[in-house]
């Protein structure tokens, strides 16, 4: 009787375990951009919520000067969320 709950323990374990990493799986293929607080959560090597020019990179860091629309040297949350979004997607990894 009790190898019977073991068996039905260990195969919700695998059914768990087989769940979660079909959730990253799609994750890691997402094509979806990140959302703006993502991207300062990522790139904010200092954590003052806001990013310089020396802390971005890849589309941003080529646009700064558009998306810093008050100039005054780093973008907030609200100029990232106003800012172009690149054609095609997240690029690969």
């Amino acid at each position: 009787m009790k190898s019977k709950y073991i068996l039905m323990v260990m195969a919700c374990a695998f059914f768990v375990v087989a769940c979660n990493g079909k959730k990253s799986q799609k994750r890691q293929n997402d094509q979806e951009p990140p959302s703006a607080d993502e991207i300062i959560k990522h790139m904010d090597k200092n954590e003052d919520g806001v990013l310089s020019k020396e802390e971005v990179q890849g589309p941003l860091k080529e646009m700064f000067a558009e998306i810093d629309s008050n100039k005054d040297g780093s973008l907030s949350l609200e100029e990232i969320e106003k800012a172009p979004k690149p054609e095609g997607g997240r690029p690969q990894r």
